[in-house]
């Protein structure tokens, strides 16, 4: 059985990342699934900073960035070629992509999302500033399914569950946006087997269950 273990929170979309790399490997994990209010102390002694996902391998390396989770699982094994089949410009505006994600988009996508916590501006104008990162993928997505090409790689996954999360701020107006492909790209994702099998409900993981194993 396998004995790598991974820290995660089913609505985090940082542990989706991760989720979604192992669900597209042919790796297999001890998942414990954590609430945010009630993390187990082997996560705190663990990961000082406590945040998921969290990956303790079974060589005891410590990996607790999401990206970094991803190259781990695909290094193993890559089936469907998410990071293989990249070349080296691919790789590259992969690294764009994200790095723009995780960087004014997800800032825009909190203050977005959480808008009376952030008075300074109003919640139109924080979604203005997150839709020039959706214009960017709409582009993006002009000529095929996923944001590369014809199949999923790195950039989708890596991607795809802030979108989701920006989309169920306010549903209805991301239904009646001016972006198609991103929301065909996002249906495609929401309505597929992957997303059903990472999103899938555990309990919370204590000190001393047994273990659950994903996928």
């Amino acid at each position: 059985m396998p004995t790598s273990i991974l820290y995660s929170f089913r609505r985090c979309p940082y542990a989706m990342r991760a989720r979604l790399a192992i669900a597209t490997s042919d790796i297999s994990v001890q998942l414990r699934e954590v609430v945010l209010k009630d993390k187990p102390s082997e996560l705190l002694t663990l990961s000082p900073k406590a945040t998921v996902p969290v990956l303790l391998t079974e060589d005891e390396l410590l990996i607790d960035e999401s990206i970094d989770i991803m190259y781990w699982a695909w290094r193993q094994s890559d089936p469907q070629q998410c990071l293989d089949s990249l070349n080296e410009q691919q790789h590259s505006l992969t690294k764009e992509l994200i790095a723009q994600n995780d960087g004014e988009f997800k800032s825009s996508l909190d203050r977005y999302k959480y808008a009376d916590r952030y008075p300074e501006h109003s919640q139109d104008y924080y979604r203005q500033q997150a839709e020039i990162f959706l214009q960017k993928l709409e582009l993006q997505l002009t000529a095929n399914d996923y944001l590369l090409g014809s199949q999923l790689t790195l950039a989708d996954l890596a991607i795809l569950p802030f979108i989701r999360q920006f989309a169920f701020v306010d549903k209805a107006w991301f239904d009646a946006s001016p972006y198609p492909k991103l929301q065909h790209w996002l249906e495609l994702f929401i309505q597929s087997e992957l997303f059903e099998l990472i999103m899938h409900k555990y309990p919370q993981w204590q000190s001393g269950d047994i273990e659950t194993y994903f996928p």
